[in-house]
């Protein structure tokens, strides 16, 4: 036993309590078709993030990371599509909250960088299996995914501003900071395994992400009452 397997427990824990239950309350009690579908993201999240967070506690555990190296891997890879499908959920919450009709070639690139992220992710280079797996496929298979970040955070950005939207307001900060602690970790966690720390401020980040959506949960008709 040591602290570091108490203390990432206990964080996994809450942390995947808090969004499997949001999630779920969201998707079964909410309002609008919008508040159901932010409760399928956020459980989506907490199931998703189950599959690393739930073989790495017992890793710590038990007999060490290195020893649970595929299922780790295994677990990091589901994350990765599911997390890719967070923000493709996320893109259709913004379309729904601030009323967007059309822009058919902005539809059609976030799917096509969610497709090109999936296929990414699909190829044996990953080497999803091993316990230090190579960094250009990581590298690679994360460009579709920080151009679907930054389209994210430039759509709330300029509606929640135009709307001036209470409760979106600080989303464009909020996937900011998820990604800025994220891609450290792609890129010096083999050489710097330290730097996987920021993995804790980047899910309380998608905690920041959750808990907006819940706000839209506890309001009447789930939209800004500029629209």
């Amino acid at each position: 036993m040591t602290a570091q397997a108490i203390a990432e427990t206990v964080f996994d824990i809450l942390y995947l309590g808090f969004a499997l239950f949001s999630g779920l309350t969201m998707a079964a009690k909410g309002r609008s078709p919008m508040v159901r579908r932010a409760g399928w993201m956020a459980a989506l999240l907490g199931a998703g993030d189950s599959f690393h967070l739930v073989p790495r506690s017992y890793a710590l555990w038990a007999n060490g990371l290195e020893a649970n190296a595929a299922a780790l891997g295994f677990g990091k890879f589901v994350t990765s599509i599911t997390m890719t499908v967070f923000y493709l959920i996320l893109y259709y919450i913004w379309r729904d909250r601030y009323q967007i009709r059309g822009r058919r070639g902005l539809t059609g690139t976030m799917w096509l960088l969610s497709a090109l992220r999936i296929a990414l992710c699909l190829l044996p280079q990953n080497q999803w299996m091993s316990y230090r797996p190579p960094l250009l496929p990581g590298i690679l298979r994360n460009i579709p995914f920080a151009i679907m970040g930054i389209l994210v955070i430039v759509m709330f950005a300029r509606e929640a501003k135009e709307h001036g939207d209470p409760v979106f307001r600080f989303m464009p900060l909020a996937v900011g900071l998820s990604f800025g602690f994220y891609l450290p970790v792609v890129l010096f966690s083999g050489i710097a395994p330290v730097v996987g720390v920021l993995m804790i401020p980047k899910t309380l980040a998608y905690v920041w992400i959750v808990r907006m959506c819940w706000q839209l949960y506890r309001q009447p008709n789930g939209r800004p009452a500029t629209i």
